[in-house]
C-alpha cells in the first residue's frame, strides 16, 4: 500500500480542544461578593437579630462567643448585639460609601480626564496642576481632615473619599483619551462635522470610561480599607451605625485578649471584601488588555 492510500484511509485527526480552566478562586470572590451585596441589599428582611438599638437586647447575653448552632452564630459584643447583623449592616455601610464615592470620583475624574487629553494645550495644563495638587497632599491626612470638619454621614464620607479617586482617574483616562483619540471612529467623527462636545461624550467617554472598569474596582477596595480605618479612628460614621471600622475598634483596650471574636469576625469579612475586589480588578484587567491587544 502506497503512502498518500495509506493516509487516505488513516482516520481524520481531530484538533485537540483546548479545556478550560476553572478559576475557582475568581468564582469564590464572585460568589461572595454576590452574597454579601445581596445580603446587604435585603437585610431589613432576613429576620435579624438587633444591630443597633441597645435598649432591645437587654436580656441578650453579652460577649457571647460565635456558635454556628445558636440565635447569635458569629456572637455578640459588649451591648448584646449581634454581630452578624452587625456585620451585613456594617457592609452597606462599606459598600454605599465606597461604591459611590468611586461613581463620583468616575464621573468627575474621567470627565476632567478625557476633556485634558483631547483638547490638551491651556486646559490640559490647568487640569494637571489640580490633579497634581490632589496628589500632593496625603491622603490619609486629607481624609482625616476632612473627616473633622464634615458631619460625619455617609454622603459625606464618600464625598471625602472620591477626593482620593479623582486624581488616579484623571490620570489614566488621560492616557487612554490620547491613544483613543488616534483610532478611526474618532477621525470619522470629525470628518463628519462633529463638534468637540460631541467628541468627547458621544465617541471618547464610553470607551475610555469601559476601560477603566477594573481600576474602579481596585479602588472600591481601598475605599472600603479608608473608610474602616477612619471608623477605627473614631472620625468616621460612629456607633451605634455599624461599621466594620468602629467593630474592629471595639476590640481595643485589652478586649480583644479576652473576646477574640470582636476583631477576628468583622476584619475577616473585611480582607475577604477587599481581596475579592482586587482580584476580580485583576482579571478583569488582564482580560480586557487582551482584547486590546487583538484589536
Amino acid at each position: 500500500m502506497s503512502a498518500p492510500e495509506a493516509a487516505a484511509l488513516a482516520p481524520t485527526a481531530r484538533p485537540a480542544r483546548r479545556r478550560r480552566r476553572i478559576d475557582l478562586l475568581l468564582w469564590f470572590c464572585g460568589a461572595w461578593l454576590a452574597v454579601l451585596i445581596l445580603a446587604a441589599i435585603t437585610a431589613p428582611m432576613l429576620g435579624l437579630q438587633e444591630a443597633q438599638d441597645a435598649a432591645k437586647t437587654l436580656l441578650e447575653p453579652v460577649y457571647q462567643p460565635p456558635s454556628l448552632g445558636s440565635t447569635h452564630p458569629l456572637g455578640t459584643n459588649a451591648l448584646g448585639l449581634d454581630m452578624l447583623s452587625r456585620i451585613i449592616y456594617g457592609a452597606r455601610v462599606s459598600l454605599t460609601v465606597s461604591i459611590s464615592a468611586v461613581l463620583i470620583g468616575t464621573f468627575v475624574g474621567g470627565t476632567l480626564g478625557v476633556i485634558a487629553g483631547y483638547l490638551r494645550g491651556k486646559v490640559d495644563k490647568v487640569i494637571g496642576t489640580l490633579t497634581n495638587t490632589l496628589l500632593a497632599v496625603p491622603a490619609l491626612i486629607l481624609l482625616v481632615a476632612l473627616a473633622t470638619v464634615l458631619r460625619p454621614s455617609a454622603l459625606n464620607m464618600a464625598l471625602a473619599l472620591s477626593l482620593v479617586a479623582i486624581p488616579g482617574l484623571i490620570r489614566v483616562t488621560r492616557a487612554n483619551t490620547l491613544a483613543f483619540a488616534q483610532r478611526e471612529f474618532v477621525t470619522v467623527a470629525r470628518a463628519l462635522g462633529a463638534g468637540r462636545a460631541r467628541v468627547v461624550f458621544r465617541e471618547l467617554m464610553p470607551n475610555v470610561l469601559l476601560s477603566v472598569v477594573p481600576m474602579c474596582l481596585v479602588y472600591v477596595s481601598a475605599l472600603i480599607v479608608a473608610e474602616a480605618s477612619l471608623s477605627f479612628l473614631g472620625i468616621g460614621l460612629r456607633p451605634p451605625q455599624p461599621t466594620w471600622g468602629n467593630m474592629i475598634g471595639e476590640g481595643l483596650n485589652g478586649k480583644m485578649e479576652d473576646y477574640p471574636h470582636l476583631v477576628y469576625v468583622p476584619a475577616a469579612v473585611l480582607f475577604l471584601t477587599v481581596f475579592s475586589f482586587n482580584l476580580l480588578g485583576e482579571r478583569m484587567r488582564k482580560r480586557w488588555d487582551k482584547r486590546e491587544v487583538s484589536l
